[in-house]
């Protein structure tokens, strides 16, 4: 099988067809469960309209059609081109060996073909699990150490810069909303509005509890801990979408704002912590100099909260990519990172793992988010 790096160089004919044979099975079974033929029908009665002569005597309701139009097709045209792919490649095998008198050359390039049509089969997966409602959104991402003290404070502050990393990787804007120093050491949370294509649909996949198992530099017997902290994305919500949310519900503080920003921001009692009673949802922010200006923030990150909690409350079966509070503790991880007795990074709700530990706290993360968006393509809980 290919990998984003390496093509896998098929031995023999037999072998290669055999792959290509399981690849279009799953295929075949994607493109039924995703109803791709009613909606290329859909896509023709719509062409058929748009062939009418009167079909622009209302242009309101054109220009609904027209932009309904073009978005089949932007998602259909992968998914039409790759079936047709699918199903010429077994002659394109046999084609490729009689032209090729060099076995050896032939078995080369029909496996960097197939490659190439893996690759987008994966594309078309990915796609598909960016369909959601909110996927398109920004994303407001609070990591919080869990029990534990400086242990999991220095946990929650690697996690953060991991997370920067991938941020930087994709060419995603990000900025600091609040940051709380641990005592010793680490961040006791930090919450972030991350900027870019899609940025909630890929940090979704985030949303739970992250355990670590490593020596840890603060023990001077260099025992093994167990740290935890938890990472909660939700979409950053624009103004048109309604979140009732009333005054006498909210308990708001200020305090002294801390971390960077200067001698003037910690001076003043600038930053703003917002406790929305009913649900017990907290938010913070610090970012801005003016407490005004905090408290706009900090209540936009309270309405995105709230929205996504109430999305998820619709969603039965989506706990464990929903983003609602759970303990941060044991049994309730959906990620492992061990650094001790051995290395690995383990995704318990896809099983994707890989020993390579210290690629992923630097901020690679595609592969282990894709498998995610993969595993759950074409679930309509994810959405």
């Amino acid at each position: 099988m290919s990998t984003t790096t390496d093509i896998y160089e098929y031995r023999n004919k037999e072998e290669l067809l055999r792959s290509a044979s399981e690849l279009k099975s799953s295929f075949d079974a994607r493109w039924e469960r995703n109803g791709i033929e009613g909606q290329l029908a859909e896509l023709q009665d719509l062409e058929d309209l748009m062939a009418q002569p009167d079909f622009w005597d209302d242009p309101e309701k054109a220009r609904d059609l027209s932009q309904k139009k073009s978005a089949l097709e932007k998602k259909l045209i992968p998914w039409k081109d790759l079936h047709r792919d699918l199903q010429d490649f077994p002659e394109l095998v046999e084609l490729t060996l009689e032209e090729l008198e060099d076995s050896d050359a032939a078995m080369h390039q029909l496996s960097s073909d197939f490659a190439q049509i893996e690759k987008r089969f994966e594309e078309v997966q990915l796609a598909e699990a960016l369909l959601g409602k909110d996927d398109g959104l920004n994303a407001i991402v609070t990591i919080s150490s869990g029990a534990g003290g400086t242990e999991s404070q220095d946990w929650a502050q690697m996690l953060l810069r991991m997370y920067t990393r991938w941020f930087d990787r994709r060419g995603f804007g990000y900025e600091t909303l609040d940051l709380q120093d641990g005592e010793e050491a680490g961040i006791k949370s930090a919450s972030l509005l991350v900027k870019g294509e899609s940025a909630f649909g890929y940090l979704k996949s985030e949303n739970g509890v992250h355990r670590l198992v490593r020596i840890s530099p603060f023990d001077s017997n260099k025992r093994r801990h167990t740290s935890f902290a938890s990472v909660h994305v939700a979409p950053e919500i624009d103004d048109e979408i309604e979140v009732n949310i009333e005054e006498k519900d909210l308990r708001v503080d200020t305090y002294r704002a801390s971390g960077a920003g200067g001698q003037h921001i910690n001076k003043t009692d600038s930053a703003i912590r917002i406790t929305h009673l009913p649900t017990g949802v907290v938010v913070q922010c610090q970012q801005e100099r003016s407490q005004h200006k905090n408290r706009d923030k900090a209540m936009k990150m309270l309405r995105s909260r709230l929205y996504e909690l109430e999305r998820n409350k619709r969603e039965e079966d989506a706990e464990s990519r929903s983003g609602e509070k759970r303990d941060v503790s044991w049994g309730n991880q959906i990620r492992s990172y061990v650094f001790h007795p051995y290395k690995m990074v383990k995704d318990l709700r896809t099983g994707f793992e890989t020993s390579d530990t210290e690629s992923i706290m630097n901020g690679e993360l595609d592969d282990i988010i894709n498998s995610y968006l993969k595993s759950i393509a074409g679930d309509p809980a994810a959405e």
